[in-house]
């Protein structure tokens, strides 16, 4: 019998430690993204935002279709927002579900993924599928973009085909803020097809398309100031100034 993860409502019932309460807010929003990510997959459904008051809890989900995310009059909405009250023990009124749109969908991995997913479901070339979403990704802004197709492909043989372009980093601190990933399976008469797509967010002071913080090796040279022309030096004798 699987257990029930702790939930804002039980922790607050329950006194459990610091440590306990970080492990249950991220058992949360795993299952939770799981569930919206499989509920969602065709209305593009790109992230989950939880945030938390004494009173209620607010679930913002990002999707580039918000209108088919919360249904004709807002039935769809309402029954998802059912659905996470009783798997996660909410009571009435204290759990509420919002829909943002994903305005730049050129900038999220998922979206791309699942785009990608539903080309090569439709039995679009595998190169053709690739190259049409590594092209797509850059013309949004992406700083680089790299799209990894993995499994029986053509032949019995299973092979790996990478496709990129731009500039990606890989590795320190900078790869949480700047990369975005998402990892698919498509299920196709062949076999199982893994794709996995990688795209590099611009710098934007805003924070809106991409992280506000620079790269670390970004060095920016400034104007030079405009130089003070000093007055010549002039030669006062004493009985002038008195």
């Amino acid at each position: 019998r699987m257990r029930r993860p702790f939930s804002s409502c039980t922790m607050a019932l329950r006194n459990i430690s610091k440590k306990r309460a970080f492990v249950a807010d991220g058992v949360f929003k795993a299952e939770l993204n799981e569930f919206l990510m499989r509920e969602l997959a065709e209305d593009g459904y790109s992230a989950v935002e939880i945030r938390k008051t004494p009173q209620r809890t607010e679930i913002v989900i990002r999707a580039t279709q918000t209108a088919k995310v919360l249904g004709e009059k807002g039935r769809r909405i309402r029954e998802l927002t059912s659905l996470i009250s009783k798997r996660f023990g909410y009571k009435e009124g204290t759990l509420e579900l919002y829909a943002d749109k994903v305005y730049n969908k050129g900038l999220s991995a998922i979206a791309q993924c699942e785009s990608l997913r539903y080309k090569l479901l439709g039995g679009l070339a595998v190169r053709r599928a690739c190259y049409g979403v590594v092209r797509f990704v850059m013309e949004s802004g992406a700083k680089g973009c790299e799209v990894i197709v993995s499994g029986k492909l053509r032949a019995q043989r299973a092979k790996s085909m990478k496709f990129g372009d731009g500039f990606m980093i890989s590795s320190g601190n900078p790869t949480r803020s700047y990369i975005d990933t998402a990892i698919r399976h498509v299920l196709l008469r062949q076999g199982v097809i893994g794709i996995k797509v990688k795209i590099m967010k611009p710098n934007d002071p805003t924070g809106k398309s991409g992280p506000k913080e620079c790269l670390p090796d970004f060095i920016q040279i400034q104007e030079p100031k405009p130089d003070v022309v000093v007055a010549q030096p002039e030669a006062i004798s004493r009985e002038q100034t008195e």
